[in-house]
């Protein structure tokens, strides 16, 4: 059975940047543990961001919240922009620590 989806800001808000009216994806909030994993639903650039940002272990252990991603100060300055803009493709770096950690 799936695990409910997070939707705190409606059925059709990231639940990062709060907007509405853009794809939404599933993002699982304890990487590879998928089955067992609470989902947030967010935009594709908050996830891709996400992903560009934090390593899996600091996902699983520091950030499986939907509350600790928003008060990141890794991940607060690009929800700020995001949350401005109607962009769905929105160019995300991968930080360097995480390209050292794929390594």
């Amino acid at each position: 059975m799936q695990p409910p989806e997070h939707r705190e800001d409606g059925p059709d808000a990231c639940a990062l940047c709060e907007r509405t009216g853009v794809p939404l994806e599933r993002h699982h909030l304890v990487p590879e543990d998928r089955a067992e994993s609470p989902v947030a639903t967010v935009c594709p650039p908050c996830h891709r961001q996400l992903h560009a940002t934090f390593t899996n272990e600091e996902l699983r252990e520091s950030y499986d919240t939907v509350e600790a991603l928003r008060e990141s100060d890794r991940m607060s300055a690009f929800v700020s922009f995001v949350s401005g803009t109607d962009k769905v493709d929105v160019d995300v770096a991968e930080s360097e620590h995480v390209r050292a950690h794929r390594r």
